[in-house]
């Protein structure tokens, strides 16, 4: 996953605010009491888009991701923007932190490509452990609603100077699941296109379902947000922000 297509990700990304995005998850951080300046881990950070903006609002952020070449440019990006985010290879399933921190964000669609139980039960878990007690896990999922209503069984195409692409989605209601399949044609400078392949899964989790791998993490009850709002989600919500958050122990001074 995301190997030749990390060379084309930002590109197709163009119409994301990271900026806006990161401004968002800074305000959901503060309102569970991770102050800027605090220790962060996002998971699934892709190319930097919201590791670079978090690191200039003073956050201590170090972006992990298990695509080689989405790290790459995420590491390019960083140094042309001389921000001092740190870019490591980790499966977000195991975290091996050198250190406890403060939050830890697994953002766009991250927690979607967890499409098993156990595997999702295995990044809630190293979660917890790479944690403070008082620390947060902060994520965003795209919600069954999106995968089966706006992504669907349906084929999605553009056509830009540079890039090509079709989209082929099929939608799996009994798994809640939806495969996406492209095929994306570069332009090259002499004018020939060349093509590459990607194919991804993506599963529709429901609340209840991420409440209970939480609880069963050792989680307290977590809070569900719409996009971009601290407010409840609506029914037909495209992406959910979640916040949870590993429980102060007992006479322990540090926790915030």
């Amino acid at each position: 996953m995301y190997t030749s297509f990390a060379e084309v990700y930002d590109e197709l990304m163009t119409g994301v605010d990271y900026p806006a995005w990161a401004g968002f998850y800074a305000e959901m951080m503060r309102r569970w009491g991770i102050p800027s300046g605090a220790r962060v881990c996002e998971c699934a950070c892709g190319t930097g888009g919201l590791t670079i903006p978090l690191q200039a609002m003073g956050y201590q952020v170090t972006g992990l991701d298990i695509s080689q070449e989405m790290l790459f440019i995420a590491s390019q990006k960083a140094r042309a923007a001389g921000s001092r985010a740190i870019f490591i290879r980790q499966d977000m399933r195991s975290l091996q932190l050198h250190r406890s921190v403060d939050a830890i964000l697994a953002t766009c669609d991250g927690v979607n490509y967890l499409t098993h139980e156990r595997d999702l039960a295995a990044f809630f878990a190293s979660a917890f452990a790479a944690l403070r007690p008082g620390g947060g896990l902060f994520f965003d999922v795209s919600t069954p609603y999106k995968l089966e209503h706006t992504l669907g069984s349906r084929t999605l195409c553009e056509d830009t100077p540079h890039i090509t692409y079709m989209w082929d989605n099929r939608w799996h209601a009994k798994t809640r699941t939806v495969d996406l399949n492209l095929c994306i044609f570069v332009r090259e400078a002499d004018g020939r296109y060349r093509r590459m392949d990607e194919s991804q899964r993506q599963r529709g989790w429901t609340m209840d379902e991420l409440s209970e791998a939480l609880h069963a993490a050792g989680f307290e009850t977590p809070a569900f947000y719409g996009n971009s709002r601290l407010t409840f989600p609506r029914s037909t919500e495209e992406r959910w922000h979640v916040a949870a958050v590993r429980r102060k122990e007992e006479n322990d001074e540090s926790a915030v």
